[in-house]
């Protein structure tokens, strides 16, 4: 088959492996016009390790179509439209007639997912019309959603039906596609969902058209000023070499690390951390000698004793890891107000790079105000949380950071840029006014005011969908020392909540007599009870008094306390050498400490509120 035939979509590349009798009919195939194609593609993106051994073949003509099209027509991250379903799209598409149908039951991430702007704007192109049945029922997205009640599948994916239709003479008009959108009700159930599909044809169903923004949005379209406001952040700015390419308020921001092994590489107490790396470096160095002699690593016969992912694999093929080093034990934010020690060794972390050397220095100790932020894209509501040094990628959801300063080679500078100062300076020149009397903006007011903004629950309404989707951008407020202030206040709370007034919450204890009869701790609960204004720590504990305003002080789908207790529960780790040779954590070690930081956070929950409470009541 010539590259002509490839480039329409061979059935070869994506059924290569069928047996010898079949090529004579897969090449009669191939020669005669496909008018509809129809299917149920695989759903998977990525293997969960390298252990399961399952990773999805390539295909590398299918691949350079993507690249070519839904790829390069993206401003997002890219992996995912490397999956099985996103192929399937392209190899139908492709294969397909002048005149044609595709009709596909998927994963439905491609209709609103940041990741598939270029997917959306190349079928937008090459289609004249798409149908879209929104089934809803993902799970991930909307968590009073289950699986096997909501999901027509009973799985964790959203799921649609499309149907994109190809006619000759809208192509060759140049008429982008009319999108018809049509989606079943949330909370409906995968019974109604099912009964309703088997007795409405297509024909008699109500879609609505809607009209793609410039970003290829087809759904949740905003109306607002958000485009006129200053970016946070550009990759533009990030990439510029030179000050006259910085038009974002921080020149350098990051993700946060992404170890791909957060079981063997953070842990609560330092002794069990280090017992830990012994024993996963020795393992990997035993493994990286095999590879030496073999020229590359096999993922088949690696020891299972450890979690492998492809960035580990590439690794031992070409250097050993250094033996223990206490050095690179290092303070990281794992989860909204729980910090864990975490071994920073780029060879144990897939996603620890040159930018975390640039924002925290070469041993990664470096502590400095940041901000993390909820990643555009990522499907959970947007939040911000202050940190004063690394932290993990689930942060919070998929997380990104924006240090206050940097380093270039070595030395403290400037993440504030000129750029940004020039703008506050001269939009505030007549509220704040000039001299002696004035006070004068600096960067580091700049960067508490922006924290502050990104606080604002009028900021978040407004912008709720521009902030799924992209950088934030910043409005100028009335009133810039107060929003400042705001913010060098909430960035304390944040930063410092171990060390904040701890909140007079009463505690009550009845012993377990049944337990301790038995010689075990009392059994760890680790609930809370908003209605009733508790904390159940255990089967012997009860904190009371947890005031209402607590409880509204969310990151994400969780109050702050929540977020506490989930983090010090016990949990049986999911890799089996974790679990087998180094599960010591038990919550009866750490209980006073936890009961001390939910007081804590308490007070850090109430404050913030009433500073939120009180931004609300300004004029804008």
């Amino acid at each position: 088959v010539g590259l002509h035939t490839a480039q329409r979509g061979s059935v070869q590349d994506l059924f290569g492996s069928v047996s010898e009798e079949n090529v004579a009919r897969i090449k009669r195939q191939n020669a005669r016009r496909i008018s509809v194609v129809i299917g149920n593609p695989p759903y998977n993106a990525n293997q969960q390790s390298e252990n399961d051994n399952n990773k999805n073949r390539e295909y590398p003509q299918i691949d350079q179509r993507i690249k070519q099209t839904y790829i390069a027509q993206s401003t997002a991250q890219k992996t995912k439209l490397y999956d099985m379903y996103a192929r399937f799209f392209r190899w139908a598409s492709d294969r397909l007639d002048a005149n044609g149908i595709l009709a596909f039951v998927t994963n439905r991430s491609f209709i609103e997912s940041r990741t598939f702007d270029g997917f959306r704007k190349t079928v937008a192109a090459e289609f004249s019309d798409i149908y879209l049945v929104d089934l809803g029922g993902d799970v991930r997205a909307n968590p009073r959603l289950s699986g096997t009640k909501h999901n027509v599948f009973g799985i964790q994916t959203g799921v649609a039906i499309s149907f994109m239709v190809k006619r000759q003479q809208a192509a060759k008009d140049k008429r982008p596609a009319r999108v018809h959108y049509t989606r079943r009700p949330e909370m409906e159930t995968a019974e109604e969902k099912l009964a309703f599909l088997s007795s409405q044809p297509l024909r008699t169903l109500a879609f609505d058209e809607v009209s793609p923004d410039k970003a290829g949005n087809w759904i949740n379209l905003t109306y607002n000023d958000f485009e006129t406001l200053l970016p946070l952040a550009s990759k533009e700015t990030k990439a510029g070499k030179t000050a006259s390419k910085e038009r974002a308020i921080f020149k350098l921001f990051t993700n946060a690390v992404n170890t791909a092994r957060d079981d063997w590489v953070y842990d609560f107490e330092p002794a069990n951390l280090e017992r830990k790396l012994t024993f996963l470096i020795d393992a990997y160095n035993d493994e990286h000698k095999t590879a030496k002699l073999n020229g590359k690593a096999d993922p088949k016969s690696v020891s299972k004793a450890i979690k492998w992912s492809a960035g580990l694999l590439a690794n031992v093929a070409r250097t050993a890891a250094e033996p223990f080093d206490a050095r690179s034990v290092v303070e990281a934010a794992y989860r909204p107000f729980f910090s864990q020690v975490y071994y920073a060794n780029p060879v144990f972390s897939d996603r620890l790079t040159g930018n975390h050397v640039e924002c925290f220095g070469a041993d990664f100790q470096r502590k400095v105000p940041c901000f993390a932020l909820t990643a555009p894209g990522a499907s959970k509501t947007f939040s911000s949380l202050a940190t004063k040094g690394l932290a993990d990628w689930h942060f919070l959801g998929d997380t990104q950071l924006y240090p206050l300063t940097r380093t270039v080679d070595g030395i403290d500078a400037d993440n504030i840029t000129d750029w940004a100062l020039k703008q506050f300076a001269a939009h505030y020149a007549a509220e704040i006014g000039k001299g002696k009397g004035a006070r004068k903006i600096t960067k580091q007011a700049i960067f508490h005011y922006c924290y502050a903004v990104l606080h604002d629950p009028v900021y978040r309404d407004k912008y709720a969908q521009n902030l799924k989707r992209e950088f934030p951008r910043i409005p100028f407020y009335a009133g810039f020392w107060r929003w400042a202030e705001w913010g060098e206040a909430l960035m304390a709370l944040h930063i410092g909540y171990e060390q904040v007034e701890p909140f007079g919450l009463s505690r009550h204890d009845e012993p377990d007599t049944k337990a301790r009869a038995a010689g075990q701790d009392p059994k760890a609960l680790l609930k809370s009870d908003p209605a009733a204004g508790s904390i159940t720590l255990d089967s012997e504990t009860t904190l009371r008094g947890v005031p209402p305003e607590a409880w509204a002080y969310k990151l994400g789908n969780r109050c702050a306390i929540d977020w506490v207790l989930d983090q010090h529960k016990e949990k049986k780790p999911k890799d089996p050498t974790i679990r087998e040779k180094f599960d010591t954590y038990r919550f009866a070690d750490h209980k006073e400490k936890v009961i001390d930081l939910l007081q804590r956070v308490t007070t850090v929950s109430v404050q913030t509120v009433q500073i939120t409470e009180a931004m609300k009541r300004v004029a804008r």
